[in-house]
């Protein structure tokens, strides 16, 4: 089988000749393996390095992470962005003028050279400060436009055309619903929303989860294999599975099943807690939840989680990428390896990578030691 056949063997929910290996790579990683450069992208550098160091590829490229109205103008919605260094952090100010409204958030990122472009932001200042700003926001917020649609299709169709049969293009879209809302609004205030203004928070997540599943769909139609999302933030150490499910679940699954309409897979990611959501997942109907992440970043177990999901979805991850492949030696390395893969592997829908993105400092001969005995030890 091609790189490409395999992964996609794996999330039809049959078995391919061996498990798929897919590291999880992006700039911070590259620019540890290929310092010096000016800047690092995840198609191309991620191709290069499965040159050298073999291995099954799903790109996720993020180039699409941040929604085209955080970008530029449209009717109705002016964007002014301005960015400035301060101190060893890169602050972006976004102020958005709508007929009703001046919306301002701020997020802050640190300086990390060429790499900095792989690093997710987190909020300094919150868009939404009073109901009246999320009320805009609902009315005014743009459709997206021709233009930017046909970008996305045609940057989609030319990674799908670089990364051709070594595996599949999966674009990060723009995050899950509740992750999004809360970079704009805050988690606290977002957790609290349904108990203290319901109508507003319905309102909310309902145009929010509307203007994903069209941001989505060119990137499909361009060619995307999968499209990734995030569902870290509402957690089963953040919320409960009640709350989740009233909640969460509505908007994450009405995107979740419009993007399969659409023709592609998911990805969910959740890193961390997760022991009491196996169930609420397997409802969700993700194609792959990664990254059944163990203590200490999570709570969970590949065989409990293997046992619960029961192939309902696909996993993905499982071997600690911060301490362990960090300090290891290769021989260690090499047994954790086949210890996982012979936990994931029954019955298929498994692909195996560490926890999350691989990090700088990781030695190489650790990189490789997993990946090859990934592969060895994959074979059905």
């Amino acid at each position: 089988m091609t790189s490409r056949e395999r992964i996609l063997t794996v999330l039809r929910g049959e078995i391919p000749d061996r498990v798929p290996v897919v590291p999880f790579i992006q700039e911070e990683y590259l620019n540890w393996y290929y310092p010096g450069r000016d800047a690092y992208d995840r198609v191309d550098d991620v191709l290069q390095l499965a040159d050298e160091i073999p291995f099954d590829v799903i790109a996720k490229h993020n180039r699409f992470m941040t929604p085209r109205f955080m970008l530029h103008d449209h009717e109705n919605w002016q964007v002014n962005r301005e960015k400035q260094l301060e101190g060893e952090m890169w602050v972006t100010r976004i102020e958005i003028t709508t007929p009703e409204r001046v919306l301002v958030q701020e997020i802050v990122v640190p300086d990390a050279g060429a790499a900095t472009t792989g690093l997710i932001a987190t909020t300094r200042k919150y868009m939404f400060e009073e109901d009246a700003d999320i009320e805009a926001f609902v009315k005014w917020l743009p459709e997206l436009n021709a233009e930017d649609a046909q970008l996305m299709r045609d940057v989609n169709m030319s990674w799908c055309e670089k990364i051709g049969d070594r595996g599949i293009n999966a674009p990060w879209g723009w995050a899950g619903v509740f992750n999004y809302v809360a970079e704009l609004w805050g988690i606290e205030n977002l957790m609290m929303a349904p108990y203290t203004n319901e109508s507003l928070y319905r309102a909310l997540m309902d145009k929010v989860t509307d203007a994903m599943i069209a941001y989505n769909h060119p990137m499909v139609e361009g060619g995307a294999d999968m499209i990734g999302l995030q569902g870290h933030i509402a957690n089963s150490a953040s919320v409960s599975v009640d709350y989740f499910m009233a909640n969460v679940f509505p908007y994450e699954k009405r995107l979740i099943d419009a993007i399969h309409e659409q023709g592609a897979y998911t990805v969910y990611h959740n890193c961390g807690y997760a022991k009491t959501f196996y169930d609420v997942y397997c409802e969700l109907g993700m194609t792959v939840w990664e990254t059944v992440s163990e203590p200490p970043q999570g709570d969970n177990d590949l065989a409990v989680a293997k046992n619960a999901t029961a192939g309902r979805i696909c996993l993905l991850g499982n071997l600690d990428q911060i301490h362990f492949l960090k300090t290891a030696t290769p021989e260690e390395v090499d047994v954790e390896t086949r210890a996982i893969i012979n936990v994931g592997k029954p019955g298929g829908h498994y692909l195996f990578a560490a926890s999350d993105f691989l990090e700088k400092g990781t030695p190489v001969e650790n990189v490789k030691a997993m990946l090859q005995a990934a592969i060895q030890e994959g074979v059905y």
